[in-house]
């Protein structure tokens, strides 16, 4: 990369990072091109020219937030870690990025909602699908998940007990919820039954 292209990409980032915050705390709606350009310290003239509109701008740090989630579930995937580690640490995290974008849906109007959801899917299906495929294959050669179990059955269990970690994901039960994770893990794995 040379230095323009550094430079340039060191700008979108301050952009991306600007846009996601104000957009976190204000919503679309009430945050300006003009305000993200003065946060990230650009012009908003650099916003129009690498985004085009408030709309692309909005759907592009989506996905640049989106992608470096998953880098940090691959980072962490590809840790010499045991894969109840592994598997606890990406949970985590599953909840508090389902908790950022509950609050996102919470701010967007219907239109802003539904478009947001559609990109959600869309990327669900080209890359966060590669990254659970491989998740499960590593857990069931890790004797962590039983061979029998088709990979749709395995990605309808962990889809349950995700969503159920995010919804009560709010701040005063976050330390709680960590403290127990273990145990949360053990069930995940072996359920109340226990191990056969």
């Amino acid at each position: 990369m040379n230095g323009f292209e550094r430079r340039k990409r060191n700008k979108m980032e301050q952009i991306y990072s600007s846009s996601f915050e104000l957009f976190s705390k204000y919503g679309f709606q009430k945050v300006s091109v003009n305000e993200i350009a003065e946060h990230a310290k650009v012009s908003p003239a650099t916003i129009y020219n690498y985004f085009g509109t408030k709309e692309q701008l909005y759907a592009d740090m989506f996905k640049d937030w989106l992608d470096k989630q998953l880098e940090q579930y691959e980072d962490i995937l590809a840790s010499g870690r045991a894969f109840a580690e592994k598997a606890k640490e990406i949970m985590l995290l599953e909840a508090k990025n389902l908790k950022i974008l509950t609050d996102q849906f919470q701010k967007a109007s219907f239109f802003e909602a539904s478009g947001l959801m559609r990109m959600l899917e869309g990327y669900s299906e080209q890359k966060m699908m590669q990254f659970f495929m491989k998740f499960v294959a590593m857990g069931k050669d890790e004797g962590y998940i039983r061979k029998d179990y088709t990979d749709e059955t395995v990605m309808l269990y962990f889809t349950m007990y995700k969503n159920e970690l995010g919804r009560h994901w709010e701040a005063s039960k976050q330390e709680s919820i960590a403290r127990n994770m273990d145990r949360l893990m053990e069930l995940f794995f072996y359920g109340l039954v226990g191990e056969k």
